[in-house]
C-alpha cells in the first residue's frame, strides 16, 4: 500500500538519465559544461591546476562536483547552477530527434511507467526534455535539488531510494534503468534494479571531471558487471528488452 492508503501501480518503472543518455556525447555538451565548471572553481579563488585536481577529485568521490563544491566550500548551488547549466547553449548543441521520440511513444505504457532521473537541477532537466521534445513524454522526474542543504546525488543510494519513493514504487526488481555512468548503473543494481543498462558510445569523447576521455578505452563499461547490458544506441533498447514495446 502506498502512502495513500492506494494500491500500487503494478507496473515497472524505466528510469533514463538525460545528459549524454538522451543525446549522444557528441554534441560536445559535457565539454562546453567542463569549461564552465572550471571557470567556476577558479572563480573561488583556486588556480588553474588547483581547480582542474580538485574538480577531478569531486567528481570520482560523489559523482557530481557540485556535491563536493557544497560539503567543502560555501557556495551556493543555485548560483553555480546559474552560472554553468544556465548559461549553456544547449538550443544550438541538441536538436529534437525523431527516432527518440518515436522509441518513448513505442514504450508500452500497460507494463512501464516512464521517468527521467538525472543529477542536473529541474531547470537544465526541464530545459533538455523540452528542445528533445520529448518532455510530454516523462511522467515523473527525479532531480537533484540544489535548493536543499544535503541534497543527494547519483550514486549514492540515497538518491536511488528516494526516486522510489517519489515514483511510489517499492520492488526493486520492477526498476529498470538506463545510464551513461558506468557507476551509476552498478550502484543501481547493487540495489537490486531489476533490468540495467549502460549506455556506451564507444569511440566518442566526452568530459568527466573535467578531463577529458575517450569512451571505450580502460575498462569503462559495465560489461563485466552481470546482469547489466551495454547499448551504444537508445534503439537497442527495442532488441534488449522487447517485452516494454508495444511495436
Amino acid at each position: 500500500m502506498s502512502r495513500q492508503g492506494l494500491s500500487e501501480d503494478p507496473r515497472m518503472v524505466i528510469w533514463f538519465d538525460i545528459d549524454n543518455t538522451l543525446y549522444s556525447a557528441g554534441t560536445r555538451i559535457s565539454q562546453v559544461m567542463g569549461k564552465r565548471i572550471h571557470a567556476y572553481f577558479v572563480s573561488m579563488g583556486l588556480h588553474e591546476e588547483e581547480a582542474s585536481e580538485l574538480h577531478l577529485k569531486y567528481y570520482k568521490e560523489y559523482g557530481l562536483a557540485l556535491r563536493g563544491l557544497t560539503r567543502h566550500h560555501k557556495i551556493d548551488p543555485l548560483d553555480f547552477d546559474e552560472k554553468c547549466d544556465g548559461t549553456l547553449p544547449l538550443e544550438d548543441l541538441i536538436r529534437p530527434d525523431p527516432k527518440l521520440r518515436s522509441l518513448f511513444e513505442d514504450l508500452d505504457r500497460t507494463k512501464v511507467r516512464v521517468w527521467a532521473l538525472t543529477n542536473a537541477y529541474k531547470n537544465h532537466a526541464n530545459r533538455v526534455l523540452n528542445i528533445l521534445n520529448i518532455r510530454d513524454q516523462i511522467e515523473g522526474l527525479v532531480y537533484c535539488d540544489y535548493e536543499q542543504p544535503n541534497f543527494t546525488c547519483k550514486p549514492e543510494a540515497d538518491y536511488y531510494h528516494d526516486a522510489m519513493r517519489q515514483a511510489g514504487i517499492s520492488d526493486t526488481s520492477k526498476c529498470l534503468f538506463v545510464d551513461d555512468s558506468k557507476q551509476n548503473v552498478i550502484s543501481a543494481k547493487r540495489l537490486g534494479w531489476g533490468r540495467c543498462a549502460h549506455f556506451h558510445e564507444a569511440g566518442l569523447v566526452t568530459v568527466e571531471g573535467g578531463k577529458a576521455k575517450t569512451l571505450g578505452q580502460n575498462g569503462d563499461t559495465a560489461a563485466d558487471t552481470d546482469d547489466i547490458v551495454v547499448i551504444n544506441n537508445l534503439e537497442e533498447l527495442r532488441i534488449v528488452w522487447p517485452d516494454i514495446f508495444s511495436k
